[in-house]
């Protein structure tokens, strides 16, 4: 299995072209946690071609984010245990911040990027939680909180700049894959989506009956505008325990 301790290992400095490559030839259930191969298998081909053109791209001398290491992150954790959804955008465009997960950056990142600023002042305001000073959510994704951007790889310095390239469809089997789940007895298994601009409201129509937080943007363009205020940290854990599951931790380690 390519775990996550393998995934770390590959892909560091002059060694990154190879190790996209090497992701293009891996099978998915080393890729990805094994119920994540399982229901991403409808769209295997699309992966590929998805994981060949970031291939390409670092092998022509493009710097690619996340690094290959980190490009799958998000799949890492099982389907299963996934009860919370926040969609974002694509990557950080500056090197050294995007790690795989929405919003998240490295631990060593600072300053912090300003939606994930503002992230943590709505956090302070709704749960009265301390901002921190790192950008690492992880505590958060070992909750079962999927941190999944819409399209998963960007070219250094320009944003947006692989949409159009079949991510899009990957994530939205992702999507729907989560939105889909249930148990032994045919009961949906609990869920919130928290959406947070335009992009991420575009899944709205996968998502079924799963209860939706959606809200401006957390951006400093926009966090003015609907997001400060909209208490979705509170508001995900209350609709979790209606469905019968425990809330999340929304603090973060201090480190």
């Amino acid at each position: 299995m390519f775990g996550e301790e393998a995934l770390f290992d590959v892909g560091q400095g002059e060694r990154e072209p190879e190790a996209f490559a090497q992701l293009t030839t891996l099978p998915l259930d080393e890729l990805l946690a094994p119920d994540w191969a399982k229901a991403l298998e409808p769209v295997e081909a699309e992966l590929r071609q998805a994981l060949r053109f970031v291939a390409r791209e670092a092998g022509d001398g493009a710097k690619v984010l996340p690094s290959a290491s980190n490009l799958l992150r998000a799949f890492r954790r099982p389907l299963a245990d996934v009860k919370v959804l926040i969609v974002g955008q694509d990557p950080y465009p500056t090197p050294g911040h995007a790690v795989g997960l929405s919003f998240a950056v490295s631990p060593q990142t600072r300053p912090i990027p300003r939606s994930l600023v503002n992230i943590y002042r709505e956090l302070q305001d709704d749960l009265g939680l301390p901002p921190r000073v790192h950008g690492d959510l992880s505590a958060w994704s070992d909750q079962g909180v999927l941190l999944l951007n819409r399209v998963l790889s960007v070219a250094a310095g320009k944003a947006g700049s692989h949409r159009g390239k079949g991510w899009e469809k990957i994530t939205t089997a992702a999507v729907s894959a989560v939105a889909s789940r249930q148990d032994n007895r045919g009961v949906r298994s609990p869920l919130v989506a928290i959406l947070w601009g335009k992009d991420a409201d575009s899944v709205r129509p996968l998502l079924g009956e799963t209860p939706i937080l959606a809200s401006a943007h957390p951006s400093p363009l926009s966090a003015s505008r609907g997001f400060f205020g909209s208490r979705p940290f509170s508001q995900a854990n209350a609709l979790l325990r209606e469905q019968g599951a425990d809330g999340v931790n929304w603090e973060l380690p201090a480190i």
